[in-house]
């Protein structure tokens, strides 16, 4: 069983070459309307940064970008294994508190005169840890994800102000690095962000895992009487999800020197489940991709720092950014929607082209 992806959208899955005529080949506007059905966004983006530049002047300028790629890579980090979670069926609403665990716990070590690297596999054990409770009690008792992690929310929260109630700060210009370093000129925050959508990516897309994982999100009974190991998939998933979190955790830390507990990844597990639902993935589980995730997010970087250049208050980027939380869900609706009504006028136009021809 493969559901690696939709249906092509020129309806012609499950048909021989030579079913096809040529004849029947999509028109150009066919074509531009089909692409544009599948990937609204793209142009949403293009549009939204276009009228930025021209009204500011400076949002395309590499010293804003690169703020941009910073602030942006966190929650790429984040999204590509929450973004797979969804994909099979589940949700992490726990990822802002885990950001923050791990955050104080590579703080505390890199203070304790660690090395950043020590710090950093520190953060990111103290979130898979935080992954592991969260799938034993979704996969192996069964209980709602939703309701788990949004506990583990606030547990966690907890947890991390267990560890140091008081603000950590100075941990040293070589952890600093990972917040602020750059590689030939490139964010190593941003380089980080890649190389996990990469190999997200490529996990789903080029192996057997990865097709299960759609698999599981479209139907859990009829992937489990194929034989897909329902139960292990999902609770990698969440270990992987809580392990990103708290490497995004150390890395925010980096980057401010200060490590305040309380404050910590607030509001981040609503902007990582706004890129992935704008990114085009479905919350009802099946469907979605890496690519989509990362316009998502970028959408998402572009429109707060564009609305920060505008002038526009706080309180009015916290409006838009929640609108765009209720958009993104609009969006893959009414493109789920236009996507099956272009898939059935295409099936016809080829059911009916042998007669015509």
């Amino acid at each position: 069983m493969s559901t690696a992806s939709p249906p092509a959208v020129d309806g012609t899955e499950g048909r021989t070459a030579s079913a096809a005529p040529a004849a029947a080949a999509p028109s150009p506007v066919g074509a531009a309307v089909a692409w544009l059905v599948k990937n609204p966004l793209v142009v949403l983006l293009v549009v939204m940064v276009v009228g930025i530049q021209l009204a500011t002047g400076s949002q395309l300028s590499w010293g804003n970008l690169r703020g941009v790629f910073l602030d942006a890579a966190v929650i790429a980090i984040v999204a590509a294994p929450v973004g797979m979670l969804v994909i099979s069926g589940y949700i992490d609403l726990s990822v802002g508190s885990t950001l923050a665990l791990g955050g104080v716990v590579a703080g505390k070590v890199a203070q304790s005169g660690a090395s950043p690297g020590v710090a950093v596999l520190a953060a990111v054990a103290a979130g898979a840890a935080v992954g592991v409770v969260n799938a034993v009690l979704t996969t192996v008792f069964g209980l709602s994800s939703f309701i788990v992690t949004l506990g583990m929310l606030t547990a966690v929260r907890g947890l991390a102000q267990l560890v140091t109630p008081l603000p950590l700060s100075n941990f040293g210009d070589a952890f600093g690095f990972l917040g602020i370093g750059n590689i030939a000129g490139i964010p190593l925050a941003a380089l980080i962000a890649v190389v996990v959508l990469v190999v997200a990516g490529v996990f789903l897309t080029r192996t057997p895992a990865g097709r299960h994982v759609y698999a599981i999100g479209v139907n859990r009974e009829a992937a489990f009487l194929s034989g897909v190991d329902v139960r292990r998939i999902p609770f990698l998933l969440f270990v992987a999800t809580g392990a990103a979190a708290g490497l995004a955790g150390a890395i925010t830390v980096a980057r401010l020197n200060s490590a305040p507990a309380s404050q910590l990844g607030l509001g981040f597990e609503l902007s990582v489940l706004t890129a992935v639902l704008l990114g085009g993935i479905a919350l009802t589980g099946g469907e979605g991709s890496m690519v989509g995730v990362l316009v998502g997010v970028l959408f998402l970087g572009l429109l707060r720092n564009g609305l920060t250049l505008l002038g526009v208050p706080t309180f009015w980027q916290n409006v838009a950014s929640g609108l765009a939380l209720v958009a993104a869900v609009g969006i893959a609706a009414a493109t789920h929607l236009a996507r099956g009504k272009l898939q059935a006028r295409e099936a016809r136009r080829l059911d009916d082209a042998p007669a015509t021809g």
